[in-house]
């Protein structure tokens, strides 16, 4: 059955690449949305990437690499996207504490 659900929430408070979702044991996923928010007054940029397994972050994993967000704005990415159990949506900020990432989706335990 699925859940839908908020599947993770993150304020990046450092430019490293941070781990926002990873898919439960025994768990597949649909990300739907992600939502991007610049809650700064200056412009910065944002970069995500999934890794299958959990692999050690690869140029072959981005779905978005430094992309521009304006001051106190937000960006919509409906996707999608479909991840089995340890897959991991990774995220990272241009300024260290400017962004945060919310991702929605649907949780369906096999």
């Amino acid at each position: 059955m699925a859940s839908y659900k908020i599947l993770g929430q993150a304020h990046l408070t450092t430019t490293s690449p941070t781990d926002v979702y990873t898919v439960p044991a025994s768990t597949e996923t649909i990300v739907s949305t992600i939502v991007v928010a610049n809650i700064t007054s200056s412009a910065t940029t944002f970069t995500i990437a999934i890794r299958e397994d959990g692999d050690t972050l690869d140029n072959r994993h981005y779905i978005a690499n430094s992309v521009p967000i304006a001051a106190q704005d937000s960006t919509t990415l409906t996707l999608g996207v479909a991840l089995e159990a340890t897959d991991v949506v990774t995220c990272q900020a241009g300024t260290a504490d400017a962004l945060s990432f919310n991702l929605f989706g649907a949780e369906i335990t096999v």
